[in-house]
This record gives structure tokens, C-alpha cells and sequence, in this order.
């Protein structure tokens, strides 16, 4: 800017030397720029942020850096470029000349303006950043905990059904602690993944269903449908299986006599239904427990995944959840 601002005047110079001088003139004045952008950047900003109450005192800093600026300004112009590097051929400016002091203060402006804004923009955008990162570990710390409530409820519930039949000393004991195993197996190893095959998650089941067979014995009628397009299709680990452990601790256990459970999956182009019903007696509504149990759940759901719906139906004799998922929204936790 300087070689095409003064380049004119001094023809009788090569282009080589008028851009010498020219680069000269932006050194020599880089220095004030650099002293006063640094100043507000690091010591009047962070006294902005750190005195919000004191904003008087500030501007007053600001000001004094400002006419002490300039100043060096004016003195490096009549003192030094003008005389030195110019060779006195453009003349030399006195040192308050008021035309020189705006031209020095906008110069001055446009700089530690640029600067400012763009250390701003910087912070924002970190900030912001930095805000997804602390939501992100939020998130998965929450759903990590909801998950964590989860299997030692299971395995609590689990627990009772094997004192109930070492109590009646059944053959059957044996059968229910390797099956249990099974499921812990799982339940260590596999659910720490981010997401597991349908079809393990429908062998998960399966193996929970046996277990609750032998228990119950002919009491109960187990009714397992599925209608699969794609046996590989990933979903998050233990999505499903609450659902049926609920239809067993709050609706098979409670009930006196022959009792079912029916469930239905089906999962076609990425869309998962999953139907769970079983008895219960009488008008009574499903336990406090129950409902907690299906609100961690479903909190989990709207962590996990962006498109989802589920219902429940409480009838005289029947509980029902009804959960369809987009099984492709899955959110990136």
C-alpha cells in the first residue's frame, strides 16, 4: 500500500528501490501497531473481563494507550521515515500535524481492529467447541449411569427367581444359574459397545425367556415373534430387553394365575417395531417402580436416537408397550 500510495513521487527511484522503501515505512510502523493491538489484547480486554464494574477506568487505560501510540507514531513519521528512509524527497510532516494524526489514527484503528475482532471470533468458535464437548460428555456420562441402573436391576430381579427355586431345591437351579451366566457374559463384554447385531440383541432375549420358562413353568405362555429383513443391523445394546424383564417383574410375578407375554419384532429398512404384552390382575396400575423403570428407558431412547415413539397401554388385564425406532437417526454421542 505504501509503494502504490507513494510510489509516484519518487520516479526518479528504480522499482527495486521505491519498494525497499516502501517496505521500510511498513516495518518502521508496524512496530506502534504491534505494541497497541498486544496491549488491548492481552491486558485491556482481560481487565474489561475482570472489572465489569469499573468501565471508566478502562477507557481512560485505552485512551492513554491511544494518544501514546500515536504519538510514537508521529515521531517515527517526522523522525525517522520521513527524513531516513524517504530521503527528505516527500518532505517532512510536523510531528502534530492534524491531517498525520488522523491518517496514523486509522491506520492504527483498522489494525488493532482487525485484530480484536478476529481474536474474538476465535474465542467464540472455541467456546462453542468447547460447549459441544462438555454437552457430549454430559450425555454420555447420563446415559452411562441410566445403563448402569439398568443391569443390576436386572440382575437383582434375577437373583430372586434363583432363591426361589433353591428354596423349592428344584432340579431346575443348575439350568437358570448357567443361562444367568450367559447374560452377565453379555452384559460385561458386549454392552460396553456402541452398538451390538439385532440378532444378538434377539439372542439376548431368547436366553432371557428360557430363564423365565423354567421358572414359571407351565404357569406361563411365551408367545416370541420375529419378522427380521436384516439380522446384521446394528442397534445399541440392551434397547430391548427392559421392556420384556418389565412384562415379567411388574405383570408374569404378580399374577396368581396362568399368565402370558407376548412380543412381537419386526425390522424392516431400518424401521424396528417391538411389541411387548402380558397379564396382569386386576385394575391395578403398574407399580411406581415400573413406571421409573420405563422413564430410565426412555430416556435412554431419546439419548440414543433421534427418531422414535412409544407408547404404553395400561388395560384391566393387560400392559402393552408399543415401540417403533429409526433405527438410521442414531445420534453420534
Amino acid at each position: 500500500m505504501a509503494y502504490l500510495w507513494d510510489g509516484g513521487k519518487l520516479g526518479q527511484f528504480s522499482v527495486t528501490e521505491q519498494i525497499v522503501m516502501a517496505v521500510g515505512n511498513c516495518v518502521t510502523i508496524l512496530l506502534p501497531k504491534l505494541l497497541f493491538t498486544y496491549f488491548i489484547l492481552y491486558v485491556v480486554l482481560d481487565n474489561i473481563l475482570k472489572e465489569r464494574n469499573r468501565p471508566w477506568k478502562n477507557i481512560a487505560v485505552v485512551m492513554l494507550a491511544l494518544i501514546t501510540t500515536l504519538l510514537l507514531f508521529r515521531m517515527l513519521s517526522t523522525w525517522f521515515i520521513y527524513p531516513v528512509i524517504y530521503k527528505g524527497l516527500l518532505g517532512i510532516p510536523h510531528i502534530f500535524s492534524p491531517l498525520g494524526f488522523l491518517a496514523n489514527l486509522m491506520d492504527l484503528g483498522f489494525a488493532a481492529g482487525a485484530a480484536i475482532f478476529i481474536k474474538q471470533l476465535r474465542l467464540q468458535l472455541a467456546g462453542k467447541e468447547q460447549e459441544k464437548i462438555l454437552l457430549k460428555e454430559k450425555l454420555e456420562t447420563e446415559l452411562k449411569f441410566l445403563k448402569n441402573q439398568t443391569n443390576p436391576h436386572f440382575l437383582f430381579n434375577t437373583l430372586n427367581n434363583i432363591y426361589a427355586l433353591a428354596r423349592k431345591k428344584s432340579d431346575s437351579t443348575a439350568d437358570v444359574v448357567m443361562k444367568l451366566s450367559k447374560i452377565l457374559r453379555f452384559m460385561i463384554y458386549e454392552s460396553g459397545r456402541p452398538f451390538i447385531s439385532i440378532a444378538e440383541e434377539t439372542k439376548l432375549i431368547q436366553d432371557y425367556l428360557d430363564l423365565e420358562r423354567i421358572r414359571y413353568n407351565e404357569r406361563l405362555n411365551i408367545a416370541f415373534k420375529k419378522d427380521i429383513d436384516n439380522n446384521n443391523q446394528q442397534v445399541s445394546p440392551l434397547l430391548l430387553l427392559p421392556f420384556v424383564e418389565n412384562a415379567f417383574k411388574h405383570g408374569v410375578s404378580e399374577t396368581r394365575f396362568t399368565s402370558f407375554v407376548n412380543i412381537d419384532l419386526q425390522l424392516h429398512n431400518n424401521i424396528l417395531k417391538f411389541e411387548v404384552q402380558n397379564s396382569k390382575e386386576g385394575t391395578s396400575n403398574t407399580s411406581g417402580e415400573s413406571k421409573i423403570g420405563l422413564c430410565n428407558v426412555k430416556r435412554q431412547l431419546e439419548l440414543m436416537y433421534k427418531e422414535f415413539d412409544l407408547k404404553v397401554e395400561d388395560k384391566e388385564n393387560i400392559f402393552a408397550i408399543h415401540l417403533t425406532i429409526n433405527l438410521s437417526s442414531h445420534e453420534k454421542i
